[in-house]
């Protein structure tokens, strides 16, 4: 549901339909409502034509700050790869975390430090304005921008993950415990407690007549909550993972179908007695593709028979592969980038063994049954 609009520093962009909703109601609200109120007379095309300009004027404030998070990352080997600018601001995806805790710290800050700069410059070209008595329009929009980017750097200030304050305490917290998962579990504690009071606050402005004001306060609550968790998630999980390769995890013993199998051959040979999900396609030690259940889903029930393995099954030309030494965490990632169950492991022109998800699910059980995580980092 997002619209790519192109690369910046070699990052692709994207804007999530919801940004559009949420620029729509700035115009609006600042057109028929704030406007109107502190600067009255102005006729309703300039209130909406200050409304847009500053909507347009956020876009780019989010984007910029978003921009310098990746710029950071980028600069120190971190690969991003992509910014998703969207209901909330906007998110810098990055393909893994950062490998210390000074690295996190200075990516983090460079945001609102960002939005503080921005806020600077609009506020002295409003000043600027107001002293020489420029337009009334391009004062009120100046005054408007200026202190939005204010807003912005000031409301990622919270120390709540994940929000820029929130990585930063993650950050000193990491530096002095030297332990990632339990900076970010302290982390992700102190950023409940700041959402469920936000959420009261809200509540109670609800309850005494602040409706619209209250629902927005309960609704960052509830973000903040959701946003913290989902980290600390993705930090476990990269933890149970951490110094682990695909080499030391895959299935060495394959079970192989010949091209010329019928599917149906496939389905009662393999799928019904073999608890496999999908199998490799070789033909004279040479890998032809991947076979999977989705594969034989495609198949027509009354074609099974007479239709071929080889015409079912995934080509080696759009099979994705690993090698032995691949990071089990870059392997999963990779997983769900391509939207595949399995990856084929090679070693050179030879197959090596397979990897599922269910691999990695039950080296990541295990390791955190056993508390093998890697505390390591620093």
């Amino acid at each position: 549901m997002s619209l790519n609009i192109g690369r910046i520093i070699g990052i692709p962009v994207r804007i999530h339909y919801t940004l559009w909703l949420v620029l729509l109601l700035i115009a609006w609200s600042l057109a028929e409502g704030y406007m109107p109120q502190h600067y009255p007379g102005l006729g309703v095309t300039t209130y909406w034509a200050i409304g847009i300009v500053s909507a347009i004027i956020l876009f780019v404030s989010v984007f910029l700050h978003e921009l310098s998070h990746s710029y950071i990352a980028k600069k120190n080997g971190l690969p991003i790869a992509r910014i998703t600018l969207f209901f909330f601001g906007g998110v810098s995806e990055m393909s893994e975390e950062p490998k210390n805790a000074a690295l996190e710290v200075r990516m983090a800050a460079a945001g609102p430090l960002t939005s503080f700069l921005i806020a600077i410059v609009l506020g002295s070209f409003w000043y600027l304005t107001v002293l020489v008595s420029g337009p009334v329009p391009i004062i009120a929009t100046l005054y408007y921008a200026a202190l939005l980017n204010g807003v912005l750097g000031a409301f990622n200030l919270i120390p709540a993950f994940p929000l820029d304050g929130g990585r930063v305490l993650r950050g000193s917290l990491w530096r002095r415990s030297k332990n990632l998962l339990g900076a970010t579990a302290n982390a992700t504690r102190v950023s409940e407690a700041i959402s469920l009071l936000m959420m009261a606050i809200g509540l109670f402005f609800v309850v005494f007549g602040d409706f619209i004001n209250g629902l927005w306060i309960i609704f960052l609550g509830w973000f903040i909550r959701s946003g913290a968790e989902t980290s600390l998630r993705q930090t476990r999980l990269t933890e149970s993972l951490a110094g682990v390769r695909v080499g030391d995890i895959m299935t060495r013993e394959l079970l192989s179908v010949s091209p010329d199998a019928s599917v149906q051959q496939l389905v009662s040979d393999y799928f019904l007695v073999h608890p496999h999900g999908g199998y490799p396609v070789i033909s004279n030690g040479k890998l032809l593709g991947v076979v999977t259940m989705s594969s034989v889903r495609s198949i027509p029930r009354e074609k099974r028979e007479v239709e071929r393995v080889s015409e079912a099954m995934v080509p080696y030309e759009r099979t994705v592969t690993v090698s032995p030494t691949t990071l089990a965490i870059d392997a999963l990632q990779l997983m769900a980038k391509n939207s595949v169950g399995r990856l084929v492991v090679m070693d050179g022109d030879r197959i090596a063994g397979m990897l599922t998800r269910g691999d990695l699910m039950k080296t990541m059980k295990a390791r955190q049954d056993l508390g093998l995580w890697d505390h390591t980092h620093v």
